[in-house]
């Protein structure tokens, strides 16, 4: 039977429909709202996210369209159903706001919003852990809210198998993978818009294949205060040269201590004593020394005496080196290896995302024929990227890309990862090389720095050198660094900026990556009958004893591609009336005056080895008056500047021997002796002594 539409008119013409009950309607209407607070609030404590706020919803619509039998479709009741769907879709489009409390009981606010599929990215990433923490532990047992709505979506939008997302398997436990996106699936992005705190470790925003951290976004960012640890440095005494005529060091390219102390003034403090380590301060500038024209004598040294400029009685014996400088075709291929840092310590603006960007400059830097492997180590250690050829650089830097902070440090077992991964690749002709990124904060695995001192000692027998750079503050192991620095025939570095990342790895990487002489040592025997008494400034850490400088088996400093060298030592002249160290009045010293006056102050010695030589070369240089300048105005400015960094690693020691040496007085002699300077590195050091001025105490 066919039913006509004028006779359905007809049926409801004859029909009679009861009026609502009014009161009964508004009690269903507050009693489901009621009942959907309540249920929302308890989702929102669980944090069960958006599919239990839909399904309430729908309870909400069913209660009030729901009246024990009465007719549904009358007018009103049509009114109450399109409001019901008003609601639900103004909720879906507007950004939902939930609160939740963080570990330090502060309100965070998070916002779900809907974008455009073409602008909607998921990413997988660890939560922010304490210091040592396992990077998949939670806070109180429970997942943060983001996280937890982010699975809910994950879970109901998303195939069970996501292929965009890859891990790297760091150890056999999960809760020591790190996963890492590999492409872009779609779905919800997740976004902060009211509470103004820093982004989680892997909340990130794409631009192009790099991902930037976003500054707004909700992250608790590692952060560690006074934990930044330094080598005791015990000030060198004032030798008598009656009684101790020899003074025997390796030589330092590191500049780790200047752009630390450099990164300490400009936050307006002053750093620690033991942070200043004055050959680095002084080593961090570039000066204008003779440059041998043959590779088969790698440098060769200049010498001046001059008088101190703070003070008058005494005088600078000022010794310096430059290493030839490999032209372009002879740069041999390297072979290196990066071991970087992903803990959850590096989770920091200024360590990890510094960290990617600095290694970026150095792979664009390279050779096509250069080879690359990424290692990392955080909860264990675990290979990123096999070696790979530089002309691959897309490969190399998507790797760098992916790196994400979290978990513990397991150090040491990255450096046996890194060194065994550069042995399978090694290569005879070409540069070996570790360069370890990290804040030297190791936690798990080898931590004792004798052992892992012991270890890269062994290592470095194949062939394999290593370099180090450090990052941050807060918990910066400086003291670890140097010891693996300087065991491991490298140089150490702090990465404050990608400024200075350049610096080291772009504008100076021939110095960084190619050693032209390895184990450099400096021996000076001081004439008694012209100098009474010496004190070297600096390389406290560096001293080696006397019988040392012979002996081919003790490791010492190694010099770099154009690298250049600076030690000073202050004498007291024989016949200075302001000797700190008088003559002995029983000590027979008929011999010393029979001496014929030699015009010598003392006689230099270097011995060094070739990078692929076992046994050492010796070069010799008497230092006489002939290289003496009676006046200060009158010495080089090259040398006058290096003199006037020596002064201002010295205030900054609060060493006992600057009398009224200022940093005014630091500042004069800097403004004369800038010279050439191409990168405004001097420039910035005059900076620095106008901040020392005014900087507080830590």
């Amino acid at each position: 039977m066919k039913i006509q539409d004028d006779d359905l008119k007809k049926a409801f013409q004859n029909q009679t429909i009861p009026e609502p009950d009014t009161s009964k309607k508004d009690h269903l209407i507050r009693e489901a709202g009621s009942l959907f607070q309540k249920n929302f609030k308890q989702a929102e404590k669980k944090d069960q996210g958006f599919s239990n706020i839909v399904r309430l919803m729908g309870n909400f619509i069913k209660k009030v369209i729901s009246t024990q039998g009465e007719p549904i479709m009358t007018t009103q009741r049509l009114a109450t159903i399109g409001m019901a769907l008003f609601a639900l879709t103004l909720a879906l489009s507007t950004p939902l706001v939930i609160r939740h409390k963080d570990k330090s009981n502060q309100d965070i606010s998070e916002t779900i919003t809907s974008q455009p599929q073409e602008e909607q990215h998921i990413i997988k990433s660890p939560e922010p852990v304490e210091h040592g923490a396992n990077p998949e532990s939670t806070v109180a047992g429970n997942k943060p809210a983001t996280r937890q709505i982010r699975d809910e979506f994950a879970r109901t939008t998303s195939p069970k198998k996501q292929d965009g997302l890859k891990e790297y398997n760091l150890g056999k436990s999960k809760a020591e993978k790190i996963s890492r996106p590999n492409t872009m699936p779609v779905a919800p992005v997740f976004k902060t818009r009211e509470a103004k705190v820093a982004p989680q470790p892997g909340m990130m925003q794409s631009t192009g294949n790099v991902f930037m951290a976003e500054q707004d976004a909700q992250t608790h960012y590692y952060k560690d205060v006074g934990r930044d640890t330094f080598t005791t440095i015990k000030l060198n005494p004032l030798k008598l040269v009656k009684e101790e005529p020899v003074s025997t060091f390796s030589i330092d390219v590191d500049t780790a201590s200047y752009t630390f102390a450099r990164r300490q003034l400009n936050l307006g403090i002053l750093p620690q004593k033991d942070a200043v380590r004055i050959e680095e301060m002084i080593n961090y500038f570039d000066y204008d020394y003779a440059v041998p024209d043959d590779k088969s004598a790698p440098f060769g040294p200049t010498v001046a005496v001059y008088p101190t400029p703070w003070n008058q009685h005494t005088k600078l014996l000022h010794i310096g080196i430059k290493g030839y400088d490999i032209v372009a075709s002879e740069k041999p291929t390297s072979n290196l290896v990066f071991l970087l840092d992903v803990s959850g310590s590096m989770n920091n603006p200024d360590k990890l995302p510094l960290l990617k960007n600095s290694f970026s400059l150095l792979v664009n830097n390279l050779a096509a024929d250069d080879t690359v492997a990424i290692v990392v180590h955080a909860g264990a250690a675990g290979t990123v990227l096999e070696p790979t050829k530089v002309k691959d650089k897309g490969k190399i830097l998507a790797a760098l890309d992916r790196l994400q902070a979290g978990g513990s440090t397991a150090g040491g077992q990255g450096i046996r990862l890194a060194y065994s991964l550069a042995e399978s690749n090694f290569n005879k002709d070409a540069v070996n090389r570790v360069i370890l990124a990290t804040d030297g904060d190791f936690n798990v695995g080898i931590t004792d720095r004798e052992e892992l001192k012991s270890f890269v000692e062994r290592k470095r027998k194949t062939g394999i050198f290593l370099s180090v750079l450090g990052f941050g503050q807060g918990n910066y192991n400086d003291a670890l660094m140097q010891t693996l620095a300087q065991n491991g025939n490298g140089n150490a570095a702090y990465i404050d900026s990608l400024t200075e990342a350049r610096k080291v790895l772009v504008d100076e990487a021939s110095s960084t990556l190619f050693t032209i002489a390895k184990d450099v040592k400096i021996q000076v025997e001081f004439n008694p009958v012209l100098v009474n008494d010496y004190r070297l400034i600096g390389y406290e850490t560096r001293l080696l004893n006397r019988e040392d400088f012979n002996n081919d088996a003790v490791d010492a400093g190694d010099v770099g591609s154009g690298h250049s060298v600076t030690a000073i030592y202050e004498i007291t002249p024989a016949t200075s009336p302001k000797k700190l160290i008088d003559d002995l009045r029983y000590q027979d010293n008929t011999v010393q005056k029979e001496q014929p006056l030699t015009g010598e102050y003392a006689f230099l010695k270097i011995r060094y080895k070739l990078p692929q030589e076992d046994t050492s070369k010796l070069i010799t240089q008497p230092i006489n008056t002939q290289f003496e300048h009676a006046d200060f105005s009158t010495v080089p400015a090259e040398l006058q500047f290096a003199a006037a960094v020596a002064g201002f690693g010295q205030l900054l020691r609060e060493d006992p021997y600057t009398h009224d040496f200022t940093y005014e007085s630091v500042i004069k002699i800097g403004q004369t002796a800038r010279g050439s300077d191409p990168f405004g590195y001097r420039s910035e050091f005059l900076n620095l002594v106008r901040l020392a001025k005014s900087a507080r105490a830590m």
